[in-house]
């Protein structure tokens, strides 16, 4: 495989993957797309990500320490995403730059997430908003958002009121969870629960607005959580998690030309 050079000055080496191929459409990625590995080492997933039988990459791994290896050329598409929407597109890979953090994940004892690591991804993520111009902060998601039936990752534990903090992503602070007021659960049918999945979708969310709290809503609801609601994850749309979803539309940075 041929090598290339970083696109990043602090990235720590080079280990190319055969997976990659051209952006549909020539255009340049408007998206940042955090994952976690979800494998028990981080030099297990850096082999899965360069190997050609895994038909996975990334453009970036984050290991624990903070060292940042990048397998494929920002300009390239990388195939980190799968099946996966958002804001009615569907190919994912060819909009988005991928960033895989090193954790264990939930199938293997799901770990907060080091100080040094997250400040490595930081510095990562701002780089590519230097480099790339501004990117809309409410397209730098989580993989469980673009992958809610799929996905858990990079799961309540990641700090995304740190990324925030230092510019990178659209975030509000959570409301409380002891509140008083409407809550929809799985089964639930009316125009109050087309009203929500209608919200879902305008933020971004592939959800259809049928009027009936199905599995699909209820799975959506969950990936909402754990990225913006974290204190509680039970696919439960309580008050706090209907006015944490309006505050976000509400928030919602305009469109970048």
């Amino acid at each position: 495989m041929a090598t290339f050079e970083p696109d990043f000055f602090i990235v720590s080496s080079v280990q190319p993957s055969p997976n990659i191929d051209e952006r549909a459409g020539g255009r340049p990625p408007d998206m940042i797309l955090l994952h976690y590995t979800g494998m028990q080492t981080g030099e297990a997933a850096l082999a899965r990500l360069t190997i050609a039988a895994s038909k996975v990459s990334s453009h970036y791994l984050v290991f624990e320490d903070g060292r940042i290896v990048q397998m494929v050329p920002e300009a390239k598409r990388a195939w980190h995403a799968g099946v996966s929407h958002w804001a009615g597109e569907t190919d994912i890979n060819s909009r988005s730059i991928g960033i895989e953090i090193v954790n264990p994940g939930h199938e293997f004892g799901y770990a907060s997430f080091p100080l040094r690591q997250i400040a490595a991804v930081i510095s990562l993520c701002k780089s590519i908003l230097t480099r790339r111009g501004p990117l809309s902060a409410d397209r730098i998601l989580g993989h469980s958002d673009v992958a809610p039936a799929r996905k858990q990752d990079p799961g309540e534990k990641f700090p995304w009121e740190l990324l925030s903090e230092s510019g990178i992503g659209h975030w509000v602070r959570a409301a409380p969870l002891e509140l008083d007021g409407i809550t929809m659960r799985p089964g639930d049918r009316g125009d109050q629960v087309t009203r929500m999945q209608r919200t879902l979708r305008t933020y971004g969310y592939g959800i259809e607005d049928n009027g009936h709290y199905d599995d699909a809503t209820r799975i959506v609801i969950t990936a909402f959580q754990r990225h913006f609601r974290p204190a509680r994850v039970d696919g439960i749309a309580d008050p706090s998690t209907l006015l944490t979803l309006r505050a976000l539309v509400e928030t919602r940075p305009s469109p970048l030309a």
